[in-house]
Order: C-alpha cells, then structure tokens, then sequence
C-alpha cells in the first residue's frame, strides 16, 4: 500500500509497504479520504512540537471495513462504512479518572504522536470505530473535526438562550456555529475572511464581524455590551483571546480551542473582576462524535462548500506547498484514496 510520509520539514514522499495485518480485538479500513488538519501543516513546517520525524500524517478519517481480526464485537461487520476516534488514552491519569479521556495526560492522536492515516489501508482497535454507514464518504471526513467545535460548545454550557460569539471560520470554528445554533443560541461570528463568514451566515450564524473592516473591541463595546454569554476561540489568535476576555460579560465563559504561537499577556482583571470561566476545550469525546453523526445524519450542511480542496496522494507536495503559501485559502483539504 502507499502512504504518505513526512520525511523531515518541507520533505514528503510517498511510501510502498504492505497491507498490515488485522490482530485480536482490530479492524481494517480501506481509506476513502483523509483530512488535511491544521496540526498537519504544522507537521509540514515542522512547527509541531509533538511530531517526531519521518511521520505519517493524518487522523481525520473516511473508510470501509475489509478485514477483521478475532474478538471484534458482532455489529462490527466488514462492509460498513466507519470514521475513527483518533485519540488514545492510558485510563489511569486525572483526566481520564475524571471521565475526560479526550484530555489524556499520555494521548498520542493519530499522525501526531504516532503514524497516523494517509495511507490506503489503517488498522486500528474496535473500540475506537465510529459506524456512520448513512453518511457519504465526504461527510465521514468531516466528523472529526466537526467534534472539536461540537465539544467546545459542550464545554461552554451553551443553552438555548445564551448569546455566543465564535472567534475564527475554520472548520473548528464552523463546528461549533453548527452545534451552537443546534442549541438554539444567537450566534456572532468574527472572521478576516469575508467568504467563510458568508458561510457561518449560512450555517446559522446571526450576525457576521470582518475583523478587517472594524475594530472588533469596539463593536463589541457598542452593540453587544454586557450580552455575550460566551466567547469560542477558535483562531489562535492572541489578539482574538485578548477580545474574547474583554467582549464576555459578567461571569461569562470564555472556551478556548485555538494554540496561539506566542505566549499572551492576560489582564487578570478582567477575569476576576467579571469571574469569568476561562476553559480549555481539547479533542473530543466519544458522545461528540455520536451527536456529530446524527447531526450530520438528519441535516443538510453543504459538504461542498466545507471541503475546500480535493487532491490525490500524487498531487500531495505541491498541495502541501500551496496551502502552506496561502493558507487562509482553505476551510478543509482532503485526500482521495
């Protein structure tokens, strides 16, 4: 089979080997297509300070069962069409002894830590199979990183009353528009991007920011003063979370998603003076994935309009490069297989 490696920074090539071979208790995927994530382009760059190289990228999945190994449960069956939870976990750190394995102290995630799934064919535990057989392989894609903004929103505590402001219109920030407006909360969305604002519009969003026309703490400071219930920063921005603590009301929350690349200087007024909740939101848990499955089972989201780029794994290097020169080009670029 053929996968795609990252050799050393700005170095990729495409690598023969065999099919692996399904052990007890595993599955193999015959791979549709893989996503491009953000944490890969960084692997590219080699600004990922979690991958070690040569590596094989990739953790957002669309596949088909073909093989199974012995002690696969009975509703698992070769055929069905799968996504992967990507994420691992020990069991036994804070986190996952608080039921949050998606913050494992020990996660290696697929691609980053450990060879992930641009290959043909991936092998991994039952366990960590989603079944989606309704969904299209292009929506299969788009599971996971649809459940990082679908978590953050969880983490939120956002309800059906509650005013949101999502800071950047990637796909992680367009996850939690689609799971916010599913709570029934108003929506704002800021972005430098005057495409992907017109599709948070279109998702659901109320209103829409060019952070490249306005000043954004200004508008914030004149129409929504002491409204916003809770801010998603979903852009890595340290001048977007700087914004989201001055944008939030009173005992507001403020959910962060984003890596910023420089440290940031917090106002620690502003955080006890309005006691807000300052929360991190990491990876996913198991029930996002299954709400981002029915969400993606039962409504219409424009899956072309999400997947931004199509490439083959032959066209990878040249994809990588461009996207590394225009990168704000791109809501979601994925590998066929």
């Amino acid at each position: 089979m053929r996968s795609l490696i990252i050799k050393t920074p700005f170095e990729v090539d495409i690598h023969e080997s065999p099919i692996p071979i399904v052990g007890a208790g595993e599955v193999l995927l015959k791979l549709k297509y893989v996503g491009f994530c953000g944490s890969d382009l960084s692997s590219y760059k080699g600004n990922n300070p979690m991958v070690s190289y040569p590596r094989i990228p990739g953790h957002e999945v669309s596949g088909e069962i073909v093989g199974l190994g012995d002690d696969v449960p009975d509703h698992i069956v070769v055929g069905l069409n799968a996504t992967v939870n990507p994420y691992s976990n020990c069991g036994k750190c804070s986190s996952c002894k608080r039921y949050r394995p998606n913050a494992c102290q020990f996660n290696q995630t697929l691609g980053v830590q450990r060879d992930g799934a641009m290959s043909e064919y991936l092998v991994v535990h039952w366990k960590k199979i989603i079944l989606a057989d309704s969904l299209s392989p292009e929506k299969l894609v788009l599971v996971e990183p649809l459940t990082v903004g679908f978590h953050a929103v969880e983490r939120g505590r956002v309800i059906d009353f509650d005013c949101v402001v999502v800071f950047g219109c990637g796909l992680i920030g367009l996850g939690a528009v689609l799971a916010a407006v599913e709570k029934q909360a108003e929506i704002i969305v800021v972005d430098f991007d005057s495409k992907k604002l017109s599709l948070a519009k279109e998702l659901g969003a109320k209103y829409v920011v060019n952070a490249s026309e306005v000043d954004v703490d200004e508008y914030f400071q004149e129409k929504f003063h002491g409204k916003i219930d809770v801010v998603i920063e979903a852009s890595g921005s340290s001048a977007a979370f700087t914004s989201a603590l001055k944008a939030v009301a009173f005992s507001g929350r403020v959910v962060c998603i984003g890596y910023t690349k420089e440290p940031i200087l917090l106002e620690s007024k502003l955080i006890i003076q309005k006691e807000i909740d300052l929360l991190g939101s990491r990876n996913a848990l198991q029930a996002d994935f299954d709400r981002v499955v029915r969400y993606l089972t039962t409504k219409k989201l424009p899956v072309e309009k999400l997947i931004s780029r199509k490439i083959s794994m032959s066209e990878s290097e040249l994809a990588l490069k461009e996207w590394n020169a225009n990168p704000n080009e791109i809501i979601k670029m994925v590998m066929s297989l």
